[in-house]
């Protein structure tokens, strides 16, 4: 059952959102960046609190995904990619981005904290945080 609202073109939406952020992490790696999608539009906390859609999700500007800006993303959702957006819509989390609202592809090792928000892991490339449980309760 989905945990958040969607159609067929917030699907596509977020599938090439995941293939633009995370393509060379492969499937695991697009479903954390999923994950983190997702999370966004449950969470009505921090910089997410007007996010209701995954469409506001990805286009939210200021803080939104830097792969919006690239040519890349605009390529037609594959359905391998659209598969992997169901799987989280679907409420499948992958740690580290279970409760993760932000990621990002630091140059060395993982600060602890970025923005004040904690570190929660590492894959392959990118660094995931989340916020403390009493900041963002619906994770």
């Amino acid at each position: 059952m989905a945990v958040v609202a969607h159609n067929e073109n917030d699907v596509s939406l977020l599938a090439r959102l995941m293939r633009a952020e995370a393509e060379g992490e492969g499937e695991l790696g697009m479903l954390m960046v999923g994950n983190v999608g997702v999370n966004r539009v449950i969470e009505d906390c921090l910089d997410f609190a007007n996010i209701r859609s995954i469409r506001d999700m990805i286009f939210q500007s200021p803080g939104g995904f830097e792969a919006t800006q690239k040519g890349y993303f605009y390529q037609r959702a594959r359905e391998r990619d659209k598969a992997l957006a169901r799987r989280v819509i679907n409420g499948e989390r992958f740690h580290p981005a279970t409760r993760a609202l932000w990621f990002f592809m630091p140059e060395g090792a993982c600060p602890e904290q970025w923005y004040g928000q904690w570190n929660t892991g590492r894959f392959k490339s990118h660094c995931f945080f989340s916020p403390l449980a009493t900041e963002c309760p619906r994770l």
